[in-house]
């Protein structure tokens, strides 16, 4: 029986601007949305929150995945513009200050999971009712099975549910901006480094449309 390579072990086809084509022929957009404290607003402002997104749930027809993603927070950047820009300082009190407080960052990092948290929405587009049964972030089973379906549309198709793809982005976007959130579409390297640091949580790969840029961890 012939090994899976890891290419077979992922859903993802392709990456058009900011759409997500699966091997099932399905399209995918993902809009990276920020968070909110609900326990500190007010009970008015929770009220308020909560009706608004069940607008947002008796908006749309159609599923839609709800995605956290966390991951550790590296400092080292920051320390280096730290050390640098202290160089660049004629007080010497001001240099030991900041050279004491560049020392705690790094303690602090290396003592503490400083984990960054960010939040998804995936609004799907399936071409035929049967590719529902799979989703672009499916269980861990469904991530490494080797048995999966396959489609393959032609650009026009993929341009016309291109179409209706994003009237569901519209949709979901304006309710997201209307629960008090900021929201942004993915694109191209966005989407590309997402789903990088997704398959490789360890490395530090960055991704622009030249090709690769920083180096892996």
């Amino acid at each position: 029986m012939p090994e899976a390579t890891t290419k077979n072990l992922v859903d993802i086809a392709a990456i058009r601007d900011d759409v997500v084509l699966l091997k099932n022929g399905s399209l995918r957009s993902i809009i990276e949305v920020s968070a909110i404290n609900f326990e500190l607003r007010s009970t008015d402002e929770q009220t308020a929150i909560v009706q608004n997104f069940q607008n947002l749930l008796n908006s749309i027809d159609f599923p839609l995945q709800i995605v956290s993603t966390s991951r550790r927070l590296s400092l080292d950047d920051y320390v280096k513009n730290l050390e640098a820009t202290i160089e660049t300082l004629d007080n010497d009190l001001l240099k030991i200050q900041a050279a004491e407080y560049a020392k705690f960052v790094s303690q602090l990092a290396e003592l503490s999971n400083i984990m960054a948290k960010k939040f998804y929405v995936v609004v799907p587009f399936y071409a035929t009712p049967l590719q529902t049964t799979s989703g672009l972030f499916s269980g861990i089973t469904g991530i490494f099975s080797n048995k999966k379906s396959t489609a393959k549309i032609d650009d026009t198709s993929v341009e016309k549910y291109h179409s209706q793809l994003m009237q569901r982005v519209d949709l979901v976007f304006s309710n997201l901006v209307g629960l008090g959130l900021k929201a942004k579409l993915l694109k191209g390297d966005d989407l590309m480094n997402l789903f990088y640091q997704i398959y490789n949580p360890g490395s530090k790969t960055k991704f622009n449309t030249e090709g690769t840029e920083a180096a892996t961890t």
